[in-house]
């Protein structure tokens, strides 16, 4: 039986519905968890006329309330951990490639499972936005568990 359990969340609905998926995993079979959420660099692009240090600072002040929020999710979801009776612990990590965020952190805590969402999109929807879920699984060879 799957001993850690590594469980990305994002905040969108789908994500937040895995989180009590993995949960009851988890306490079944006395697994512990942990959350990732990966936040995204946030960069401006300007045209000229603009101080660098003003776009350097806004960068830096924007990332680092994405970063809180990220924060703020991930302690109110190891409350929910906790309630559950679950072992957790939450990180969030600043990355522009979160399924690569996702696959380094989940070796780098030892988790033997990664489970995921899926908002299971076909077609050309698929093949246009892509799926950080489709980039786990092909890119990892840490099992994945996708909830959809």
């Amino acid at each position: 039986m799957y001993k850690h359990i590594m469980l990305p969340v994002d905040g969108s609905e789908l994500s937040l519905k895995a989180v009590g998926e993995c949960l009851a995993f988890a306490k079944s079979g006395g697994a512990r968890v942990t959350i990732l959420n990966v936040v995204p660099h946030f960069s401006v692009h300007v045209t000229v006329g603009f101080s660098s240090d003003v776009v350097k600072e806004l960068e830096k002040t924007r990332e680092a309330e994405y970063r809180k929020a990220g924060e703020q999710m991930v302690a109110q979801l190891k409350a929910r951990a906790k309630d559950a009776g679950v072992d957790c612990d939450g990180i969030v990590v600043v990355g522009n490639s979160p399924y690569e965020e996702i696959i380094d952190n989940a070796e780098k805590h030892g988790c033997d499972l990664i489970m995921m969402a899926s908002h299971g999109r076909r077609g050309l929807d698929a093949v246009l936005i892509g799926s950080e879920t489709v980039k786990v699984l092909t890119h990892t060879r840490i099992p994945v568990l996708v909830v959809r």
